[in-house]
Order: C-alpha cells, then structure tokens, then sequence
C-alpha cells in the first residue's frame, strides 16, 4: 500500500456511507471528509416537489461538493483521505432528477469543473434492497428525508447499480450491506475494513462487481426500464424557470470557471513553494476577471443585461 491514498465510498441514500467511512479513517489512519450536505437550502423542498426544486438543489450540490475536492486535492498531498462520497455522484443524480435544458445547462458546468477533481484509489460501492434502505432511511429519521418516497429511492439504486456495473474509471469494491451491521457489529466491520485494505494493495487491477445470485432483490436485469425522470421544470419566467435560467446561466457559467481558476492558484500557492510575488500577481489577475464577470452577472440581474456576456 502506497503512503498517501483516498478510498470514497459510495452508493444510495441510507446504505450507510458515512458510517463506514468513519470507520475507515480511524482504521486505517486516513483524514475524514464527510459530505455537507444539510447546508443545502433546496434540500427539504427537493424531496416535497422534485420538478420544482431539482435544477436548484443540484447546482448548489455540484458547486458545493466540487470546492470539497479542492479542499481534498489539497490534504492528499500530505495524508491519506476517506470521504463517504465520489464527485461522480453529482452527475448520476443529475441524470436522475434533470431534463431537457436544465440537464444541459447542469452538463456545461459539470464539464467547466469535472475534470479539476481528484480521482480516488479506489470506489467502496455499498449495496443494499430497497427494503433494507428504506428500513435505514426510517430509522435515522432525519426530517428532511421524511417525504422521500419509495420509488425514488428504488430509481436511485438502480441508476446506481447501473453506473457501477460499467465503471472503469478506478478499482470498484462492491460491497452487499444487507446482512451487514456497520454500526454495532465489530466482526461485520472489521471484513469491510480488510477487504478495503485488499483493494488498495491490488488497485492497480479493475476489481469489478462481484456475481450475485439471480434471486437477490438488487440485481438489475439487462433489460431494466430507465426510471421515469421527473415532470417538467417550474414555467418559463418564474424563478428557476427556463428562460431565466437560460438568460442567467452563460454568465453564471464564466463567473464559476473564473472562481474556479482563483481557487486553483490559492490552493496551488498552499501545498507548493512559490515566490509570494508570483501568487499575488496570478491572484489579482484571477481576482480582476471575476470582479469583472460578477459586475456583468448583476447588472443581468438587474435587468440591465448586456448583448453579449463577456469571455472569462
């Protein structure tokens, strides 16, 4: 096993992430980043109205998780990481809870920031049926999960299971949680926590999902229908309607590279010896471009909206 690594854990609402990658970090001695989530303030009303809310609860998730793997590009070049999450998710929900122009627009800046964030080592895909979900979502009984409904959830698992059966980006461990209790079983989280440390040793080779048996519940059959995407977006003009969003989104797109790059010369300066000249130059320079992009986006805002939105 290498010095430094990052193992991120996956796979649906309530099949117990974080509390394996708890575990994880203080077996293996690995710094633990755990997804913010709850700051997201479209969170509750997503679940309560999912064509109304989807386009804003995403961006807000794919803006906040992508400054997160700055912040875990950064602690790699010291230490070993465990984050009970991969970037890729932001996408597979995407996917799922988008259409049409907003999954466009979602897609041009997924595509401005994608490709800036760490890959891990290796991928911990927990798996579980949608019964077993569904009896953790309960238990843990956090208020905004309360009007999730079953069938989201059984879509959600399967687009999972979908993802993951064709994945080959990094190593993938598929783990079935279903007869596993990470939470009070000592000998069920220890098996985990080997077969992670297997992983690592052999990342080099493509793990794969392991065969299951045609009887188990969370097997997805080749031809499985593609979950029904939700109804359309709230009408043109209103907020988070498309014309606003399409009028708004070119310029909001330039700001996000532009603080993008900013960020990228900050957290470079952090971990590599630069001459402080050399970082405030890149800095201001940066710095001047999104003053420049933030004065065009308000003055969109205000009504006042030029022809054309400047380049980045």
């Amino acid at each position: 096993m290498s010095t430094r690594f990052h193992v991120a854990v996956e796979g649906p609402i309530g099949v117990g992430k974080t509390t394996l990658a708890r575990h994880l970090s203080e077996r293996l001695g690995a710094h633990l980043v755990l997804e913010i989530f709850e700051e997201n303030p479209f969170l509750e009303r997503f679940y309560q109205d999912r064509s109304r809310y989807a386009f804003q609860t995403q961006i807000f998730f794919l803006l906040s998780r992508y400054r997160q793997q700055q912040h875990i590009r950064g602690i790699l070049q010291t230490q070993s990481v465990v984050s009970d999450y991969a970037f890729l998710k932001d996408r597979l929900f995407a996917q799922l809870n988008l259409a049409g122009e907003e999954l466009a627009m979602y897609e041009q800046v997924h595509a401005i920031l994608g490709g800036h964030v760490p890959q891990p080592d290796v991928i911990v895909f927990l798996r579980a049926s949608t019964d077993t979900l569904m009896y953790r979502i309960a238990h843990r009984d956090r208020p905004y999960e309360r009007a999730m409904s079953r069938q989201y959830i059984e879509d959600l698992r399967l687009a999972y299971e979908r993802f993951f059966a064709g994945y080959q980006e990094c190593p993938v461990l598929a783990v079935d949680t279903n007869s596993l209790d990470l939470v009070d079983n000592p000998e069920d989280i220890a098996w985990v926590i080997n077969q992670v440390r297997t992983a690592l040793e052999q990342r080099a080779v493509q793990l794969g999902l392991p065969s299951l048996a045609p009887a188990e519940v969370f097997m997805v059959p080749a031809e499985a229908p593609a979950p029904e995407r939700p109804a359309a977006a709230p009408a043109a003009g209103e907020p988070g309607g498309i014309s606003w969003a399409a009028s708004f989104m070119p310029r909001y797109l330039h700001l996000v590279e532009a603080v993008g790059r900013l960020s990228a010369v900050l957290a470079q300066a952090s971990y590599e010896p630069m001459p402080a000249e050399d970082v405030w130059k890149r800095a201001a320079d940066e710095l001047a471009r999104c003053d420049a992009l933030l004065r065009d986006l308000r003055a969109a805002l205000a009504g006042g909206m030029p022809a054309r939105a400047p380049e980045p």
